[in-house]
């Protein structure tokens, strides 16, 4: 068992985000749009038949009981009980702490891969609530469609956008889910959206905004400077931060945002993605 397969993990921005309440154990209650995108992490996976799970090549700055990718496969494994292993490696283009969704994607991906490998068929349903174990976002990208997320983002249900190129600025600002939705600060009384004005109007840029935007530029200014700079650069493209931050993007043709890649500052890192329509891995769940 040496022959190593590779799956994607893409990531993922929020084309708007609502604190609309918290619940009593002191998770959020929000409403989201989720949108894939074509940036992806690369996972390889070797078989083991002696039930070791092991990285082999990954982020050193993450300890290996606690990354994502190794806490999934450990799932399944003791869900399922199989016999089996594996050697996990990965190679990352998702930057860490942006708010790209990239290791809740990179734990999907393996729950979805394992599932397959292993043949443990679990069906997408029964992974996306073992995903929900890992974390919030999870079960969205076992879902595998770009979706309008209720509850803490484990409510979804498919909405059809538009393809559309973005350009994304990561401003080289880890920041931590928690350090933001700990802040008092926080809106989390965001009016809900109503379901015809959301399917009429989630494909609008300017639809929506980002209530964890406000805390992180008041925290991180550099994620304020990145907001700036695309609205002075590309007017009326209402650029948003997505997630908890610190990528912002902006919806726009190729042509400007390939200009604007290149007209990047220095200290940023920036990306022209496209929108997705499912998770590269999606028929691979039954």
């Amino acid at each position: 068992m040496n022959k190593s397969t590779v799956f994607l993990a893409p990531a993922k921005i929020n084309r708007f985000l609502h604190i609309v309440g918290q619940r009593p154990d002191g998770y959020h209650l929000l409403e989201t749009v989720f949108q894939m995108i074509d940036l992806c992490d690369e996972i390889s996976i070797e078989l083991r038949d002696d039930g070791v799970i092991t990285r082999q090549a990954g982020l050193d700055t993450v300890p290996e009981d606690q990354d994502l990718m190794i806490r999934a496969a450990k799932l399944l494994q003791s869900h399922t009980q199989t016999a089996l292993g594996c050697n996990l490696s990965i190679k990352k283009m998702i930057p860490m702490g942006a708010g790209l969704g990239g290791g809740s994607s990179d734990a999907a991906t393996v729950l979805i891969a394992l599932n397959q490998l292993w043949r443990t068929n679990l069906n997408r349903e029964k992974l996306a609530d073992l995903g929900l174990q890992l974390g919030a976002d999870v079960p969205f990208f076992i879902f595998g469609k770009n979706a309008f997320a209720q509850g803490i983002g484990e409510k979804l249900q498919e909405i059809k956008l538009e393809k559309s190129c973005f350009l994304l600025i990561y401003p080289q600002v880890h920041i931590a889910t928690s350090e933001i939705f700990s802040d008092r600060n926080l809106t989390r009384n965001h009016p809900k959206v109503t379901i015809s004005d959301l399917f009429e109007r989630a494909h609008l840029p300017e639809f929506g905004n980002n209530d964890c935007e406000k805390v992180a530029v008041q925290r991180h200014p550099e994620v304020a400077r990145a907001i700036e700079w695309l609205k002075t650069k590309a007017p009326n493209t209402y650029p948003k931060m997505s997630g908890s931050g610190s990528t912002v993007f902006a919806q726009m043709a190729p042509e400007l945002a390939n200009q604007l890649l290149a007209q990047l500052p220095d200290q940023w890192i920036g990306f022209v993605c496209w929108s997705v329509e499912q998770h590269p891995a999606y028929n691979t769940v039954l």
